[in-house]
């Protein structure tokens, strides 16, 4: 994409994101624009809190901008936000990207999400720092319906937590209690649910397991 056509689609989300930094930050850390909105990215609620816990730079943050190819870029974005979102750093939704967070929703520094992914967060899901999450993944830590034996509900939301340098390939499933140690490479079309403590591992599958040891992956 060119410097223009980017160019161009800042200005056009500009009213968006004058709206939304404002909306959310205080007036000194506003005034950077340190998040950039695109005018495609549909507003559903706009409540809860955001935190940035680096100082504010412009553009630090950029919600429903993209060029994945095989994807249509006209496809809003969707913010549902009546909880907390904190940004450890720079982070970058990609268009058509869902976030909903009633809980408390924390990106580490460098995350990226390409395009076409989901994240529902009702509790707590943690991204580490430089976490890549390629298209049509989904993040989810609750069953939304209550299961209940004998009155009981058995199926509570539980958190998410996602180390350091994890690499998700296209089409993941991230089921709530899910934990994912550092430098970890999770397959396409895998289904997650546990713990997978082992690092410089490729896991995948539905179940998942350990598919390749002792591995490294780059940007």
């Amino acid at each position: 994409m060119s410097h223009f056509t980017m160019a161009w689609l800042y200005l056009l989300g500009l009213p968006k994101t004058l709206y939304f930094n404002f909306k959310y930050l205080r007036f000194t850390e506003a005034i950077k624009l340190p998040i950039l909105v695109s005018h495609r990215l549909y507003l559903s609620e706009m409540g809860g809190n955001i935190r940035l816990d680096k100082p504010a730079k412009f553009g630090m943050i950029r919600i429903g901008f993209g060029n994945v190819g095989i994807f249509d870029q006209q496809r809003r974005s969707i913010w549902l936000v009546s909880g907390v979102v904190i940004f450890k750093g720079n982070a970058n939704i990609g268009h058509g990207s869902k976030i909903s967070v009633s809980g408390i929703l924390t990106l580490g520094d460098n995350f990226a999400m390409t395009a076409e992914s989901q994240v529902v967060c009702e509790k707590a899901i943690t991204f580490g720092d430089d976490v890549l999450v390629s298209w049509e993944n989904l993040f989810l830590d609750t069953d939304f319906h209550k299961i209940r034996i004998n009155g009981c509900i058995t199926n509570a939301p539980k958190e998410i937590v996602i180390g350091n340098h994890v690499w998700f390939g296209c089409r993941c499933t991230i089921l709530k209690g899910t934990l994912i140690a550092d430098e970890i490479v999770v397959a396409a079309n895998s289904t997650l649910s546990g713990r997978f403590d082992q690092s410089h591992t490729i896991i995948g599958g539905n179940p998942a397991q350990v598919l390749k040891e002792q591995v490294s992956w780059e940007h």
